[in-house]
């Protein structure tokens, strides 16, 4: 009879997950530039960029006049703005302002969705940083990785977030 081990599954790459460490499959290296960005500048992006959309949000869509000007925009705006910034910047210039403040940028993956691949030069591109844009704001995508170290939503881009 089969066991899971010896079948793998969709989210390690197969049996044996793929490699030693995170970013292998991939050809990046272990430490340093070019490596896959951790979790903790990941969350110090996302904090950075959410802190700029509440901002544009308030200044341009506020719901409220008074309290704190960063939650005084529409929620959904904010959401939407985030989106936005995500989809063209990533599309266009590779990272999003945090991405940038923290030393990361998003960078095609060329290869198969299963297993492996290697990262390609130049930007994503607009298709790409939507798809990875619209994943990215369903947020369950976002928070589960695969044996790459890649979220699913970069997974299904073919995309990485490496240091820059």
């Amino acid at each position: 009879m089969a066991t899971r081990d010896s079948m793998g599954s969709w989210l390690e790459g197969g049996p044996g997950g793929g490699g030693d460490r995170e970013g292998s499959p991939l050809g990046l290296p272990a430490e340093g530039r070019g490596s896959l960005a951790r979790l903790p500048r990941r969350l110090a992006a996302l904090a950075v960029d959410w802190l700029a959309c509440l901002a544009v949000s308030a200044v341009l869509f506020p719901v409220t006049a008074d309290g704190l000007f960063l939650v005084r925009g529409h929620e959904l705006a904010t959401l939407g703005v985030f989106a936005v910034e995500n989809a063209v910047l990533v599309g266009t210039l590779g990272h999003t302002l945090g991405h940038r403040l923290l030393g990361m940028r998003v960078t095609p993956v060329a290869g198969t969705a299963r297993g492996g691949g290697a990262v390609a030069a130049g930007v994503p591109g607009l298709l790409r940083g939507l798809v990875r844009a619209v994943l990215l704001c369903l947020v369950i995508p976002a928070v589960v990785w695969d044996a790459d170290g890649r979220g699913l939503h970069d997974r299904a881009a073919g995309t990485a977030l490496v240091r820059r």
